[in-house]
Formats: structure tokens, C-alpha cells, sequence
């Protein structure tokens, strides 16, 4: 049987790249956060479906709310890293992308009491460009990698990376690399399972993708976020384009997430298929 992987991008709604532009870092505690609801309604519906998966954490919330980490080990998910900041890899200099990715590592460590060995960068920003990136997360400590998107996007990706879980060789040692889940249809790569690529487009679109993905014996990687699955968010003001992003099929998305995790289970974190 296919064993799927279920993972979770612990952010909150106004922490998204989507508002960057119209949110500062330096006002996040000024908005009325919902993380801790979301994610325990989240991790409730896991439960019901005995799914477990590994929660990409962002240290500013593992900093600010360390019984919610607590609670994601309890209830039996594995915790990794999403960065501290949520700032895209490639805006920033190598001393910056290490400091972050430390902080948040402790930060994440210290709240949840056991080592993290995963990382997934801020919207999936490994890139060609970002490439160096790789090999501090190794010096880090970091045994595997989920940032790549084998495909073409307007602010990430990397057309031609390998669909399926590969190892990636660097100067301080390996990684292994869980790229987000692409279907081939037509000789493109087509993403799917996962985040707005699950909410936004129509249902018969991830049911055919996920066909697809059986006849390759390719695995699920499957992403959701807390904020996802919470329609009644409070609404920024921000492009037509990040509202169409952010807001789209809210009110859809739990019921497509209980779908997914019916009729592909089972799902696991990444540490039960093994480095």
C-alpha cells in the first residue's frame, strides 16, 4: 500500500507571503492571532482520521505559543522547522538565512523537547538561487529538506527537479529532499494535494492528479495550513491577486482536506518512511 505524507505549514493567517507586502514582521503582534484555535481544530480532525504528519513550525509561533507545540508532539506529529521570520530564502544573505534558521530551530526545540531534523523554507523558496541554502541547513543539523517545487511559479520552483523523494549532496554532507507533489500530464508538471493547489482549483482536478500519482507509484506529499480550514478570518486589505490566493474556497477547504485523507490514507510524517 502507497504511504502518503501529510504535512502541516504551522503559520498564521496574517504571516503569509501574500500580505508581506501589506503586513509588517514588526506588526505581527498587533493582529489577533487564531493559530492556536486552528491548529488544535487541525489537529481534532487528524485525530478522526488517524493521520499523523510532520508540522512545519514557524518560530515565532513556537516562541510565542509553546503548549501548542506541546500538543502537536502529544497528539503524535513530528515537529520540524518553517524558519522563524517567514522570509523568502533568496532576499536574504547567507549570515541572515543561518541566524534565522537557528533561532527558530532552538526556539522549536526548546518548546517541543526533542530534536526537529526537518526544514521546509518559507514558500518553498529554495530555488537556483538559493541553492546554498542547502548545505547550512546541513550544518545546522538538518537530516532532510522540503522546499523544492519541481515546476514553474511566479516566486519559487525549479523546472526539472525531481518528482520523487531524491538526495541532494552538498559540501557539508547530505539531505534528503521531499519535493512538493507534481503530476505529469501532457509533458508539464502540475502541482497538487496540497495548500491553495487543493482549495483553489476544482475537486476533479486533485482526484485526476491523484490517479495520476498512483499509476506512478509516486507518493502523496500533502500540505495544509491552520488558517485554511477557517473561513471566518479576518480579511486584509491587500491585491486582487492575494486576496484571490488567500481567501479562495475557504469555506471548501475542510471538507476537501477530510477527502483527501479518507480516500489516501494512510498518511505519515516523514521520519516513518525513513532516511
Amino acid at each position: 500500500m502507497q504511504l502518503n505524507i501529510l504535512t502541516v505549514d504551522v503559520e498564521d493567517y496574517f504571516q503569509v507571503q501574500a500580505f508581506a507586502s501589506v503586513v509588517t514582521r514588526s506588526s505581527w503582534d498587533q493582529y489577533a492571532s487564531r493559530i492556536e484555535n486552528n491548529t488544535l481544530n487541525l489537529l481534532d480532525i487528524l485525530d478522526e482520521h488517524h493521520a499523523h504528519g510532520t508540522f512545519f513550525i514557524l518560530g515565532w509561533v513556537a516562541e510565542r505559543y509553546p503548549g501548542l507545540i506541546r500538543e502537536i508532539v502529544k497528539r503524535g506529529h513530528e515537529p520540524a522547522c518553517h524558519s522563524y521570520w517567514h522570509r523568502l530564502i533568496y532576499q536574504l544573505e547567507c549570515r541572515e538565512f543561518r541566524d534565522d534558521t537557528l533561532q527558530a530551530k532552538d526556539v522549536i526545540e526548546q518548546a517541543a523537547s526533542t530534536t526537529v531534523r526537518g526544514y521546509r523554507a518559507p514558500s518553498f523558496s529554495i530555488t537556483s538561487r538559493s541553492l546554498w541554502a542547502l548545505e547550512i541547513l546541513v550544518e545546522a543539523g538538518f537530516s532532510y529538506d522540503s522546499s523544492i517545487f519541481p515546476g514553474r511559479h511566479d516566486i519559487y520552483g525549479i523546472p526539472g527537479a525531481p518528482r520523487v523523494p531524491f538526495r541532494i549532496e552538498t559540501a557539508s554532507g547530505s539531505l534528503l529532499e521531499y519535493p512538493v507533489t507534481t503530476f505529469r500530464c501532457g509533458g508539464q508538471n502540475f502541482p497538487v494535494g496540497g495548500g491553495g493547489y487543493l482549495r483553489i482549483p476544482p475537486l476533479w482536478y486533485t482526484r485526476f492528479g491523484i490517479r495520476r500519482l498512483r499509476k506512478e507509484s509516486v507518493p502523496l506529499i500533502a500540505y495544509v495550513h491552520p488558517w485554511e480550514i477557517d473561513p471566518e478570518q479576518p480579511r486584509i486589505a491587500a491585491s486582487l491577486k492575494s486576496r484571490f490566493r488567500h481567501y479562495t474556497n475557504l469555506n471548501k477547504m475542510e471538507s476537501r482536506l477530510r477527502a483527501v485523507l479518507r480516500y489516501n490514507s494512510p498518511f505519515s510524517m516523514i521520519s516513518q518512511r525513513g532516511m
